[in-house]
């Protein structure tokens, strides 16, 4: 382990930077494809939302059964079918020409994921315990840094050549992820002997740990608030930006702004909460992205959008180094890959939701007001954090 760290890492790293770009070239340019390739006319919101949730949805349930084949396996083997088969997915999205039938390609892309969940598992059972946090919070970077390339190259390639030509450069640059775990990933396993213990059996013993249940309910939380903008973005740059037919290129680029804040300030974070704690940090990741999200609610000009969505993208970038690193923190070393696994369930299960909320709250009370309540949520979660903290530390006090 020790020998493979730091090898794993930067393969692991560069894997999932490319895998998450190519989600990216395409997933944010749904609205789009829905209503002029697949000709979805009205209830738009909704149709992206749904879109965008289930394939999280399905890959929410089958996580467990993927779960047990790593423990059996190892990880890398569910890295290695997880990119191949995503990328088959991208592919066959390029044929459909009915939203049914997108739904269902959708569904089966639920059934081949795990690539992200199985990266940072991978990490994190497979590093020194002394080099953990670290490797957590760079390795939290990459999707970040995907995140920069995907929508700008998804903008550019989807406004020249259509969005289905950027379903087959995703299917080709998830191939590309794939055969960099395969030829680079050196996984020490060990198969769990005996029968593995259930999800139930991991909640029990998680729900123990106070500290830890906070944890996977803000994740929970975070995901939920970051994926309910998700299928409305591009709408929303289209209503202040002109038309949708012509907003691919300009929320590409507005996407890609919090993964250029990201990855500016994501490692850096890393090393402050080293110093002073993940808690801090992390509160002040909640703080920033409550108010970013509030103030985006008064602008109507897209170049104003954008800078305000790359400054939320500066204070937020503090939030999922520090979940990660506190789960490594607060989780015994026995325990610490199932509650690795059990917040990216936490994870999936909120990128479920903010979709499907996202879609419904759009269209029926308007977009601005779904950064109302994402804001005032973030804020509510900073301030119930600092009480909590608060109290813990009062308790400690001698009387």
């Amino acid at each position: 382990m020790e020998r493979y760290w730091k090898r794993n890492l930067y393969m692991l790293w560069l894997g999932l930077f490319f895998n998450h770009m190519a989600f990216t070239l395409s997933v944010p340019f749904f609205p789009i494809f829905l209503q002029n390739d697949l000709g979805i006319q009205s209830g738009l919101e909704a149709w992206s939302g749904i879109s965008i949730s289930i394939s999280f949805l399905i890959s929410g349930l089958c996580a467990p059964f993927w779960g047990s084949l790593a423990d059996k396996y190892g990880r890398k083997p569910m890295l290695v079918r997880s990119g191949i088969g995503l990328s088959l997915v991208h592919f066959a999205n390029f044929f459909v020409h009915d939203p049914f039938t997108f739904i269902l390609v959708r569904i089966f892309q639920g059934f081949m994921a795990g690539f992200s969940p199985a990266s940072i598992a991978l990490v994190g059972t497979n590093t020194p315990e002394k080099h953990v946090g670290y490797a957590l919070g760079v390795i939290s970077t990459s999707s970040a840094a995907g995140g920069i390339l995907g929508p700008l190259a998804g903008g550019m390639l989807s406004h020249w050549m259509g969005l289905r030509a950027c379903f087959v450069a995703s299917g080709l640059i998830t191939l590309v992820s794939a055969f960099i775990v395969l030829v680079g990933v050196k996984e020490v396993h060990e198969g769990r002997d005996g029968a593995r213990t259930s999800v139930i059996k991991d909640l029990k013993q998680a729900a123990g740990n106070t500290r830890l249940m906070r944890i996977f309910g803000l994740t929970l939380l975070v995901s939920t608030s970051v994926m309910i903008l998700e299928p409305l973005l591009t709408i929303y740059v289209g209503q202040i930006g002109g038309s949708i037919n012509n907003a691919s290129l300009s929320s590409g680029i507005v996407f890609s702004a919090v993964g250029v804040a990201t990855v500016i300030t994501g490692p850096r974070w890393g090393i402050i909460g080293g110093r002073i704690g993940y808690e801090k940090i992390l509160f002040i990741g909640l703080l920033g992205g409550g108010i970013g999200n509030l103030l985006q609610l008064g602008v109507h000009h897209l170049v104003g959008f954008g800078i305000l969505r790359f400054s939320y993208g500066l204070f937020f970038a503090a939030v999922y180094p520090a979940l990660n690193a506190l789960i490594v923190k607060y989780a015994e070393a026995d325990f610490r890959g199932r509650a690795v696994s059990l917040n990216q369930s936490s994870s999936q299960f909120g990128i479920v939701v903010g979709p499907l909320l996202g879609g419904v709250l759009g269209g029926w009370i308007g977009i601005q007001f779904v950064f109302l309540i994402t804001g005032v949520t973030l804020l509510g979660a900073a301030l119930t954090m600092k009480v909590v903290d608060s109290k813990r530390v009062d308790h400690r006090l001698p009387g």
